[in-house]
């Protein structure tokens, strides 16, 4: 939930005190860029659409209701990205998300060898293309909940969806990155390709 130093942010920044929202900013400009990155896979696109969150964000204060600003922010965020893909219409581009990494770290050793690289670099390469082929609202509970670490609660007020709706498009998410790792063993480190054989 918000706290009562944010809440003074908030209000001194209603009041027109940018040095009050750039404080929020320096708070959450890291999770809203983050997330807008894992959604769009463009890191120029992500900046710009994190940039415009803010400024939305700024315009929009008045309608902030007070409980969760970080959850209120990241509506805003959710929804920029949600209307930058469909004005592209096409699958987010090969750039670099570094953040990916959250998937990866585990599965890789602390002392990787030469071909345990290749394997978590082909391995991260194979989650992004599934992460790329959901659909963005179970994308979106996907990155919220199990890399950005949001509750279900929180997430929920930041897709305006009900936890149960969180919870039904997080599990077809997972399902699906389930399968597709499933699907391809050999990407897998030995401990996890044995332990699902026979599955």
């Amino acid at each position: 939930m918000t706290t009562p130093v944010e809440e003074t942010l908030i209000a001194q920044s209603r009041e027109g005190d940018l040095d009050s929202f750039n404080a929020l900013v320096d708070t959450y400009q890291n999770q809203v860029y983050g997330v807008a990155l894992r959604m769009v896979r463009d890191a120029a696109l992500a900046e710009d659409l994190a940039q415009d969150a803010f400024i939305s964000a700024y315009r929009n204060l008045n309608q902030y209701r007070g409980g969760s600003f970080k959850s209120w922010l990241m509506r805003i965020v959710r929804n920029a990205t949600l209307d930058s893909l469909r004005r592209t219409q096409r699958r987010p581009t090969d750039s670099l998300d570094e953040n990916m990494v959250a998937f990866e770290s585990q599965l890789v050793s602390d002392e990787p060898t030469p071909e345990d690289v290749a394997v978590n670099t082909e391995l991260g390469d194979h989650i992004k293309d599934v992460m790329s082929e959901l659909h963005p609202d179970q994308k979106m509970a996907l990155v919220l909940i199990d890399i950005e670490g949001y509750s279900y609660e929180d997430a929920a007020l930041a897709m305006s969806v009900s936890i149960g709706t969180v919870k039904s498009r997080l599990s077809r998410a997972r399902s699906r990155m389930r399968e597709a790792l499933m699907a391809n063993p050999e990407l897998l480190p030995a401990q996890f390709r044995q332990g699902s054989e026979g599955v």
